[in-house]
């Protein structure tokens, strides 16, 4: 009875108490004064809040209102609170962003503001209490204005609670967008140029996790106009932020981060990150991903054109397109213009279902979470040691150590029977296979900007570069007047032929070195043992002559055959050799690229530069000899405080293929340097040459 009663005498008093003032309009905004509570009980803690309602265009600002601003406050009048509420008594919600120009980042908020504080009701209160003075604030559009605008609310005391519904949401919801206090490690690293390097690791890894991240600092401590750019990896994440040199850093940078997800939600933490040498471990890692291309599904197709052409002029592509030229001659001497067309379309058929093949890999594989380039085929052993003993008997086959009845060199004769149409869709199917590793400048955009692309986007683009690689070809085969022009036959046709062999026996050589990183010294040893075989076979089958001799066919049958498939075997089944085989030799001072790597030598205030490359890649090779290991080259990155990485993609590395997807890149090679202290890298062109790289490196160090 006595409890009934009280309440009644709350309502009484909340009835007969005066009514709070209502909203104040200070000019661009509506401000009044607000509680969860109508009645409070003595000794508890309740929310008070500034409320206002700002005009469209118009913002106020936050504790810390960046490069420009005023934090709202109340002076007070009368308060059991003092005189003054300081910032740091407001509960403050998660501010915005607000650029003023380039050079001028404010923070605060528009709209809608609620600014909640608590208070305390004395134990032994009895009165009613109140709360009244000045909201002081600035508030801004394309000129600020101080405004001020009285603000006074009466909270009377009694022995049960009476809510105001209304304002509690408001507080409720404030409350709700206040920064939480940041459950983990965080701490800052300073490096050269200003550069910091702010390291989160949560308890929880997931926390930030495909997540937007910004940090507003409490103080003045960083440029607020620039860019944060963030890396995260297993543990957390980091963001590199510029230091305002007017503002030394102390012993800890405090302030709030701001969590944004995919889907719009926002979130944030209060940190005090603790000054350290390095960043937390797992604290980097996968960059954002590069933005797309912008080209149109045209434009791309156009490029990929561009770029099969190009690509006949590959080293590794030139000695197959030698045979098909050695056909080419014979047919157009032929006589047969049908003949010589229809080859050209053949070869050009071969060409198109070799790339259309790769396409269908890159998207079935793509669909699993694997990353596919065209490199990637060298990427297995016993692809690898095909193409090296297919090298090697194509070269025995064009210096003339044994005929194929079918063969290229005798297109003419084989017309009727067919054998030099599958002749010439072999060849075609042969220099795609052997141009895959070949991705140069005009090849990496198209290829790259299908990353992500729908399945007949990549297939029409693969064709696209397909087309281009055949497209001189078929065009010598549609105009045969044009082959009028060439060299009567003769004896120097056969020498021409032999001398493209040696090509062949070059390329077979070149694959042996990336077998021997690949698959080591035994693998290699195999197949050199194989390709002895193979000779052997190819001898003892020629000592048949004319006449059949089941014992040398046989004998020479079981060569070939043993030829085949013991040094597949061998590829297929040997270990790789140990780490770091593959690098650079050791007086060039490299290390191996990683990401944690790459942030460790950032925060230190270093640049770095990456070489993304691999032993089949024969542009990676060319540019490893005639730039990268250049004494001028290497002199600049010393002098320039500048750290060589190298990531080599020889055999399959789900890291580096990750980092190759975000960075749009199908392949190698790929280069990339960032300046001293900056996460940001340029990607340089796939082609280097020392004058090039002296001019980069001395932009990035001097900028």
């Amino acid at each position: 009875m006595l409890r009934l009663l009280a309440s009644l005498a709350a309502l009484f008093a909340v009835m007969a108490a005066p009514a709070a003032a209502q909203p104040y309009d200070g000019g661009h905004a509506e401000v009044e004064l607000i509680s969860e509570r109508t009645v409070a009980m003595p000794g508890e803690t309740i929310y008070l809040a500034l409320d206002k309602t700002i005009d469209e265009g118009w913002h106020v600002y936050w504790r810390n209102a960046g490069d420009a601003g005023l934090p709202p406050q109340i002076l007070w009048d009368e308060s059991p609170l003092g005189e003054v509420t300081e910032d740091t008594d407001f509960a403050w919600p998660l501010p915005k962003l607000l650029p003023v120009d380039e050079t001028i980042m404010d923070y605060g908020y528009d709209d809608t503001l609620t600014l909640p504080f608590a208070f305390t009701v004395p134990a032994d209160a009895a009165a009613p209490i109140t709360f009244r003075g000045t909201a002081d604030y600035l508030i801004c559009k394309d000129v600020c204005i101080p405004e001020t605008a009285p603000v006074q609310f009466t909270l009377d005391i009694g022995e049960a609670q009476v809510p105001d519904t209304e304002a509690a949401a408001k507080i409720a919801a404030a409350l709700g967008t206040v920064p939480s206090a940041f459950e983990g490690e965080a701490v800052i690293v300073a490096g050269e140029e200003n550069a910091l390097t702010l390291s989160l690791a949560p308890e929880a890894a997931t926390q930030l996790a495909g997540a937007e991240l910004r940090f507003f600092p409490y103080s003045h401590e960083i440029i607020h106009s620039a860019g944060q750019t963030l890396s995260t990896g297993p543990s957390g994440a980091s963001l590199y932020l510029s230091g305002d040199p007017r503002i030394p850093l102390g012993e800890a940078l405090e302030g709030v981060i701001a969590v944004e997800t995919a889907d719009g939600a926002r979130t944030g933490f209060a940190v005090s990150a603790v000054l350290a040498d390095a960043p937390l471990p797992g604290t980097f890692g996968s960059r954002p991903a590069v933005s797309g291309s912008g080209f149109s599904l045209f434009a791309l197709i156009g490029l990929a054109l561009l770029g099969g052409l190009i690509l006949n002029l590959m080293p590794c592509v030139l000695p197959v397109l030698s045979i098909k030229a050695n056909g080419l001659l014979h047919a157009a001497q032929s006589g047969s213009t049908g003949h010589f067309r229809a080859h050209g379309l053949w070869y050009t058929l071969g060409v198109l279902a070799a790339f259309g093949a790769l396409a269908i890999a890159f998207v079935v594989l793509r669909s699993v979470g694997e990353f596919w380039a065209l490199g990637s085929l060298l990427q297995y052993p016993v692809v690898v040691a095909a193409l090296t003993l297919a090298a090697f008997t194509l070269g025995l086959w064009l210096l003339g150590v044994f005929e194929l009845g079918g063969s290229l060199q005798n297109l003419g004769s084989s017309a009727a029977s067919g054998g030099g149409n599958a002749g010439a869709f072999a060849t075609g199917a042969l220099a795609a296979t052997a141009g895959a590793p070949c991705v140069g400048p005009f090849v990496a955009a198209p290829l790259g900007a299908t990353l992500n692309s729908p399945a007949w986007e990549v297939v029409l683009v693969y064709l696209a570069l397909g087309l281009g690689m055949a497209l001189p070809f078929l065009v010598l085969s549609f105009f045969p007047q044009l082959a009028t022009r060439l060299p009567k036959p003769g004896p120097w046709m056969e020498r021409v032929k032999q001398f493209f062999a040696f090509p062949m026996f070059l390329t077979a050589a070149g694959l042996l070195v990336v077998l021997g990183d690949q698959a080591g010294s035994g693998a290699v040893g195999w197949l050199v043992a194989g390709a002895a075989l193979i000779a052997f076979g190819i001898w003892a089958l020629k000592a048949a002559g004319g006449r059949v001799r089941p014992a040398a066919l046989g004998l020479g049958a079981a060569a070939v055959l043993g030829g085949l498939t013991l040094p597949l075997y061998a590829a297929a089944t040997s270990a790789p050799p140990a780490e770091g085989a593959t690098a650079y030799a050791a007086k060039f001072e490299t290390e191996p690229w990683s990401h944690e790597r790459i942030d460790e030598l950032i925060g230190e205030g270093r640049g770095v530069f990456v070489d993304f490359t691999a032993t089949w890649c024969m542009i990676c090779q060319a540019n490893k000899r005639s730039t990268l290991t250049r004494p001028e080259v290497l002199q600049a990155m010393d002098e320039g405080n500048i750290t060589f990485l190298v990531a080599d993609f020889t055999n399959k590395d789900p890291v580096i293929a990750e980092e190759l997807k975000r960075l749009g890149r199908p392949g190698v090679p790929v280069y990339l340097l960032y300046p001293p202290g900056n996460p940001e890298p340029k990607i340089l062109p796939v082609t280097l040459t020392p004058s090039l790289m002296l001019r980069e490196i001395d932009a990035a160090t001097s900028g």
